[in-house]
């Protein structure tokens, strides 16, 4: 056979074993992965560097304005251009719903602004407005276009669907074959707590992290696991951030259920400490859920060890330290002003390599399943996440050894900061390939604008997960048998 492409030399890993080998690209697909391959009009010499297949970040906000109103400071040329350096070959960023749009706008509006992607991508849709149209006519036509993925929120006035309205998502989710994405806090416990706060004049930075309470998190996460049991649909809860949530997902997970989770760096790395950080410095990092503290830091790194999450994702959501993002209601503005979110697309993976990985935390093969694997079965990337014949030559080559300390300038996203700057990490990418075409080596960028295109999915994979029949909707129970 003639390659395009053959990688020789390399340490190939996948979500199960590592061994040394080569392997051919033909077409933009790897057509053969051997102990020796011969030929290739180019061949790279991975010189025992990692081969390992390209990260598939599934949780980004890209080119997305907030519900209130502020724009995400990075697009989806600069995005993909920050993912790829932090060896990423594809990304499925969120395409939002606000009040009054329709679910054809909206995918609109983002097949617009992902045509400048440099890598391939697709959508999650965030749905905040589930109209009777958008129920039975919009959403099953995005499904049929392969966006199988979308996510609510149980928490923000403006975006709270109510456990009515999730009802009502997950059903349609279930008939269509899709999985609901959650933000799980609890909406009240929030509001309360912000009152509270607000009458005693705390609105420092600083206190946004006791404002949104771990019990919120706990509760509407056992909350939507429930609601997702009663109509039996698939449930991912996004941005896990304590211990208590991690458990209930690991108990629920073991018994079966439809269920999976994520957390991220700025969970492992970071703690409240940082949001008491000198003036508004400490507006960097607020982020919802908030950060918390170093026993919880611990017990998050044990549930990504034992395989409570199936990835760890960034939550990229870029707003700059000025008036167009943190500031944009003013410099001295009370926390629930601020711009909610931070950046970290770059970092995700160079972070969890040096501290899973260098450290010992996790095995390689498990950095493999956590930074795209599980993500391409979850999300039904069918031709993305492994290293086999016949799937997208989506490839990352990393140097296990290099060294560097983390600056806001070496995240190449629009961001004026990195919550991770000063970092020192061990093991970089330094090729990265999405379907054979070279987009990052060594530190030059190689790819054009818009050279990334929109890829459709599939059902998740829920094989082994049996899921859970309401004795009220069994029909082995001979009642309730016609609602389902």
């Amino acid at each position: 056979m003639q390659f395009d492409t053959v990688i020789h030399d390399g340490l190939v890993a996948t979500a199960s074993e590592t061994w040394k080998g080569d392997i051919g690209i033909k077409d933009g697909r790897i057509a053969a992965v051997a102990e020796h391959l011969s030929g290739g009009d180019r061949r790279i010499d991975a010189g025992g560097r990692i081969v390992m297949p390209g990260g598939i970040e599934a949780h980004a906000h890209i080119a997305q304005e907030s519900s209130s109103g502020v724009m995400s400071a990075d697009d989806y040329l600069s995005g993909s251009i920050s993912a790829a350096y932090g060896g990423n070959s594809s990304f499925i960023p969120f395409a939002a719903q606000h009040r009054g749009q329709s679910v054809d706008e909206v995918i609109a509006t983002y097949d617009a602004r992902g045509a400048r992607s440099v890598i391939d991508y697709s959508y999650h849709l965030i749905i905040s407005d589930p109209t009777q149209e958008v129920l039975e006519d919009q959403l099953p036509r995005a499904f049929a276009r392969g966006i199988t993925s979308f996510k609510v929120f149980m928490t923000y006035d403006l975006m709270n669907l109510g456990d009515g309205g999730m009802l009502d998502i997950l059903t349609v989710a279930r008939q269509h074959g899709a999985i609901t994405m959650v933000h799980a806090e609890n909406n009240d416990m929030v509001k309360w707590m912000n009152k509270r706060l607000a009458e005693k004049g705390l609105t420092a930075p600083r206190y946004h992290a006791i404002s949104r309470p771990e019990l919120a998190e706990q509760e509407a996460i056992n909350r939507a696991i429930q609601l997702a049991k009663l109509v039996d649909a698939p449930l991912f809860i996004v941005h896990v951030s304590t211990e208590g949530g991690a458990e209930i997902v690991r108990r629920e997970k073991f018994n079966g259920a439809k269920l999976y989770a994520e957390t991220c760096p700025q969970y492992l790395a970071l703690t409240r400490a940082d949001l008491d950080r000198p003036g508004m410095e400490g507006a960097k990092y607020i982020c919802s859920p908030p950060l918390r503290d170093g026993a919880t830091q611990n017990a998050l790194w044990h549930h990504v060890a034992q395989g409570t999450f199936e990835s760890v994702s960034s939550d990229h959501a870029p707003y700059r330290y000025d008036t167009t993002g943190k500031f944009l209601n003013g410099e001295n503005a009370p926390y629930p002003k601020i711009a909610n979110g931070m950046p970290g697309i770059a970092t995700r993976l160079p972070y969890l390599f040096s501290e899973g990985v260098v450290k010992g935390r996790i095995t390689l093969e498990q950095f493999v399943a956590l930074s795209s694997t599980n993500a391409a079965k979850v999300f039904g990337c069918a031709n993305k996440g492994r290293i086999a014949p016949g799937m997208d030559a989506d490839i990352a080559i990393w140097n296990p050894e290099n060294r560097v300390t983390v600056t806001a300038a070496d995240q190449h996203d629009n961001m004026d900061y990195t919550p991770f700057e000063g970092m020192e990490l061990t093991g970089t990418p330094e090729i990265i390939m999405t379907r054979g075409a070279t987009i990052v080596e060594h530190g030059a960028l190689k790819a054009k604008e818009g050279q990334g295109q929109f890829f459709a999915r599939q059902p998740a994979d829920l094989r082994g997960k049996p899921g859970y029949i309401a004795k009220e909707l069994d029909p082995a129970q001979n009642f309730g048998a016609e609602l389902r």
